[in-house]
């Protein structure tokens, strides 16, 4: 019963995006100046008050003092408009899959603070809820922030030191917090 509920959902969904008279593509400039991670979404009007987003990022690039912030990461959202598709307010209904191998980094934020002198290697798999707004910029661009927070579940494996060592240990964790942060230049199609 689940399956079947999922397809049709799919189904459904499939055919809004197919004759969708507005979306966007857009892309997250918070990745880029954060973590230097190309990244990309499109973003389809449903109907008027609702939009789907599907967005990712992938980060291939080794940095000095052998740093790593590698990952990949997809980051779909279902959105409900309070005027309008692609205008004012938005919550959303977001999930998210990662494959991440990071370490190296001074972040002395929270848990991050083990980044200087570990590495971590493993997949992230989550859900959370979003409030953002999109700002009209011209007929053609827009410009949006959002921020979500949520539950992710960690599985990984921990290294002693970013390039050397053998695996400390192979656990799992669960997570509570910020799990999406977006200030995203957008351009309309339609």
């Amino acid at each position: 019963m689940k399956k079947l509920f999922f397809i049709l959902l799919g189904v459904v969904a499939s055919g809004s995006i197919l004759f969708a008279q507005n979306w966007g593509v857009k892309s997250n400039l918070a990745h880029w100046a954060f973590g230097l991670t190309p990244n990309a979404g499109m973003e389809f009007a449903l109907n008027r008050k609702y939009t789907l987003e599907i967005g990712g990022g992938f980060n291939p690039f080794n940095f000095s003092d052998n740093k790593k912030l590698k990952h990949w990461i997809i980051q779909p959202e279902l959105r409900y408009w309070t005027c309008e598709s692609f205008n004012g307010h938005f919550f959303g209904l977001h999930a998210l899959v990662s494959e991440y191998n990071v370490g190296g980094s001074n972040i002395p934020l929270g848990r991050l603070s083990e980044l200087k002198d570990h590495r971590y290697e493993g997949f992230a798999y989550g859900a959370g809820l979003s409030y953002g707004y999109q700002w009209m910029l011209s007929r053609q661009w827009n410009f949006e922030l959002n921020i979500g927070a949520g539950y992710a579940y960690l599985d990984y494996d921990k290294y002693p030191c970013i390039k050397c060592g053998n695996k400390i240990e192979s656990t799992s964790s669960h997570y509570f917090g910020v799990t999406k942060a977006a200030v995203s230049l957008i351009y309309l199609i339609k």
